[in-house]
């Protein structure tokens, strides 16, 4: 029997000049109906230096914070080393490789998108997208850096208004977190 999936949110996150931030759609949807407006996809880390967002099931997504929360007290102030750490956990424990989600971390310094394949990508220009609209949200969101003088947090936001207004699965309920 084929279950619909659950798709969940879009997330951007933007790293320019010394400053981040984060924003995700609340849209769940379960196959063709919408389920949830409101759902909130973001949160703080590692006493509030370290903001990450997340795409794809929920329960394995809040599974993956709960590792990589432990991963950045054991390495803190080292972003990069607790993403490969949890990287590597994900793609070799036989439990957490099939959870299904993609995660977008970002402090003042890094961004980085996680995979459970094991990829852990940092953008060349400090602009991640991930989530059914990312397409959408990723051209928006590099257009306005190119094109605009709006803080990362303005950005985040317009790029999701944006992308919200072309990907069914994309809606205009944002949450935001900025460093």
């Amino acid at each position: 029997m084929n279950r619909p999936k659950i798709r969940s949110t879009t997330i951007v996150a933007i790293r320019l000049k010394g400053k981040a931030a984060i924003a995700g759609d609340g849209q769940i949807t379960y196959g063709e109906i919408i389920l949830k407006h409101g759902g909130k996809k973001i949160r703080r880390m590692s006493g509030g230096k370290v903001l990450a967002g997340f795409a794809g099931a929920a329960a394995d997504a809040l599974t993956l914070f709960d590792k990589f929360d432990g991963y950045l007290e054991a390495h803190p102030d080292d972003l990069r080393r607790a993403a490969v750490e949890l990287a590597k956990e994900w793609r070799t424990d036989k439990y957490l490789r099939n959870l299904e989600a993609v995660l977008a971390v970002v402090d003042k310094k890094t961004l980085l998108m996680i995979s459970g394949t094991g990829e852990i990508i940092e953008p060349d220009d400090g602009i991640l997208a991930i989530g059914s609209g990312a397409p959408e949200a990723l051209g928006a969101a590099r257009a306005l850096v190119k094109h605009t003088k709006l803080s990362p947090r303005e950005i985040a936001e317009e790029a999701l208004l944006i992308a919200s207004s072309i990907c069914i699965y994309t809606n205009d309920q944002i949450s935001i977190e900025e460093l």
